[in-house]
């Protein structure tokens, strides 16, 4: 009776320790794979729009592109009436480089400067730069060189196409150019004094011992539109 009992503890452990000792089934798993569709990273071609193409015109499929913007600030709000077309500003004015160096100047001069805007007697970005101003009003103007003194310049002042920063204010408008300032009235000669001949002017025809006058140069393209009494810098 013994012995069969302890056959049968034998027996017992024995199966005990073969269940914790026997390796345990791992668990499967399915992992499921997602097919995913790369996203291409380029962009549709842009396309003009309906007002870039009106209608009875041929369509086109691009989009328009500037090739140059003409800019400015404000720097007072004129108080006088608004700038009208057609019409011949007085204007003081100062120009630089966008390097800082400023080429010319009215107020150097102590004389504003009159042109009939639209007349293409300056540069395009004048004729379009007063555009919206008041009387009084100053502004400052960025001009692109297509606008200014294109891809020529106006050596030595003006390199090659140089963008240029104008000072202007817009001193008065008139539909008529102003009348130039009188000349001051000379004293009356006393026809009793002896008095030496005036000599001729170094620049009159036919003076003797006229001065030498340098040759007029050759218009550049930026003045061929310009009457040659106007400044050339503007």
């Amino acid at each position: 009776m013994k012995r069969t009992l302890l056959f049968v503890l034998t027996m017992a452990v024995a199966a005990t320790v073969s269940a914790q000792t026997a390796p345990t089934a791992k668990k499967t798993t399915t992992t499921v794979h997602h097919a995913t569709t790369a996203k291409s990273t380029a962009t549709a071609p842009a396309t003009a729009t309906s007002a870039e193409n009106p209608p009875n015109i041929p369509k086109v499929e691009g989009a328009p592109k500037d090739m140059y913007t003409m800019r400015y600030a404000d720097i007072t709000i004129g108080t006088g009436e608004l700038a009208k077309p057609n019409q011949f500003y007085t204007v003081q004015y100062t120009g630089w480089l966008t390097d800082g160096t400023k080429f010319d100047s009215s107020l150097d001069r102590g004389q504003p400067f009159t042109f009939r805007v639209g007349g293409r007697q300056v540069i395009e970005g004048w004729d379009t730069g007063f555009e919206g101003m008041h009387v009084g009003g100053k502004r400052r103007l960025y001009i692109p060189y297509q606008l200014g003194y294109g891809e020529l310049g106006r050596p030595p002042q003006i390199p090659p196409k140089a963008e240029l920063i104008f000072d202007i204010e817009l001193v008065s408008q008139s539909e008529r150019p102003p009348l130039p300032p009188a000349r001051p009235i000379p004293p009356p000669v006393n026809p009793s004094q002896n008095r030496p001949a005036t000599p001729p002017h170094p620049a009159a025809a036919g003076a003797t011992g006229a001065a030498s006058q340098p040759a007029t140069p050759a218009p550049t393209p930026a003045d061929a539109t310009k009457p040659q009494t106007q400044p050339e810098t503007h």
